[in-house]
């Protein structure tokens, strides 16, 4: 069963909050952060992007940089940006974009659960941004970075903290530069805590890691390293939310060459496992192991046929069919994560994106998917199997800063 606790939040006045809340470090590119931090001194990517403050030219990864976070984190302490809570509560925290709302409790989760496999991952993880994390939260003594969780749906807790949103007084409310609405309230009555902490022990089998496998999997090698016994290094920072709450959007690709294909060729070779039909418009897919195809200016829709995929939980996935049945097959493309030929774009930015990115000349096609599904992850997680990589965009993103974890006194 599934181990959570309260604990003492670092967080910004709720005045500074705004400020404060900044997107996840790992979405932005260092000049990015530059420019998002610009002329906002309390910017959390002060301390998850800390390069901002060095010159251009430093290396990211060199200990000036983790000593700047660790610098800035202590300012922020000081000028009274942050305090620190004076009891171990829970807190819950809301993101509404558009007509789409999601309610997750943030807690602090067990890295045993992680190590035992009670927390189930979908991903597989990079030595080199797993070490950036390890860096950063050593030299901090902070978990500065959310990490994304899913559950499924228990209804005591769903009423817990639909009351508790219904009848107490938000701690921060505001709306971010990106039109998402960010509502966090304090979990500070001990019975309530009491309450979910054990709903979470006997009824909740598993909790799943949705969007932060390497600040997971930085947290449990941290607890790992340290030589002295440090209780608060045995949990990690996590938001959980309930599955039937959670939207997960379309993760697209797009190609920079045919690999000597011609565009006629190339869609004569994909008729042998995909039924072909031209589009007057862009294309979504409505349905599974259906896919978008932008080329030369048009759009085509593409069907797989019941030859291209295993009935599996692996294989049953829109990325498998297109990894087997065109990327390695006709682009030679092999492993996406390293191959210079194929980009990604989130489907938060839609197809107009996808559009441009290959009407600019850089890419040469693009390719839409049909989002995968909360169950599929599941799925995959629970048969200890791994998507392939930037399977899923989650959408609202959880900011950092609203709330982080010290594992130093």
């Amino acid at each position: 069963m599934a181990t959570i606790k309260p604990f003492k939040a670092l967080r910004p006045q709720a005045q500074f909050a705004k400020q404060v809340a900044s997107k996840p470090y790992d979405v932005l590119t260092s000049a990015e952060a530059k420019k998002e931090a610009q002329g906002n001194p309390n910017s959390f990517l002060h301390i998850t992007k800390s390069e901002i403050d060095l010159p251009d030219n430093i290396d990211v990864h060199s200990k000036e940089v983790y000593e700047k976070a660790k610098d800035n984190l202590q300012a922020f302490i000081k000028r009274e940006i942050f305090f620190r809570e004076n009891k171990e509560c829970f807190y819950i925290y809301r993101l509404t974009l558009k007509d789409h709302s999601q309610t997750g409790l943030i807690a602090v989760s067990s890295i045993d659960d992680y190590e035992n496999n009670i927390i189930k991952k979908h991903e597989l993880t990079r030595p080199d941004k797993e070490l950036d994390r390890i860096n950063h939260i050593k030299t901090t003594g902070a978990q500065t970075g959310n990490v994304f969780m899913a559950y499924r749906n228990n209804d005591v807790i769903d009423s817990i903290v639909e009351k508790w949103t219904a009848t107490k007084t938000a701690v921060y409310n505001f709306v971010a530069d990106d039109n998402v609405s960010h509502t966090l309230w304090i979990v500070n009555d001990d019975k309530i805590i009491k309450q979910i902490t054990n709903i979470f022990s006997t009824e909740i089998s598993c909790t799943y890691i949705a969007d932060g496998h390497h600040r997971a999997a930085s947290a449990a090698k941290v607890r790992q390293q340290l030589s002295d016994k440090n209780e608060a290094a045995d949990y990690f920072l996590t938001t959980l939310f309930p599955a039937g709450q959670l939207q997960i959007m379309d993760y697209n690709r797009i190609i920079k060459t045919l690999h000597g294909l011609t565009p006629e060729s190339f869609i004569n070779e994909l008729r042998n496992d995909f039924n072909i039909e031209e589009k007057s418009s862009a294309y979504r897919p409505e349905a599974l192991h259906t896919f978008g195809l932008y080329l030369e200016g048009k759009w085509h829709k593409l069907t797989a046929k019941p030859h291209t995929f295993l009935n599996n939980e692996l294989g049953v996935l829109d990325i498998s069919i297109l990894q087997n049945n065109i990327l390695s097959k006709h682009l030679e493309i092999y492993d996406q994560r390293t191959d210079k030929n194929i980009d990604f774009v989130g489907g938060i930015r839609g197809l107009q994106e996808l559009e441009n990115r290959v009407n600019s000349g850089e890419f040469v096609m693009a390719f839409s998917l049909f989002p995968v599904s909360i169950q599929q992850l599941f799925a995959i997680a629970d048969s200890n199997n791994v998507m392939p990589p930037k399977s899923t965009w989650f959408e609202p993103k959880l900011r950092d800063g609203l709330v982080t974890h010290l594992i130093y006194e």
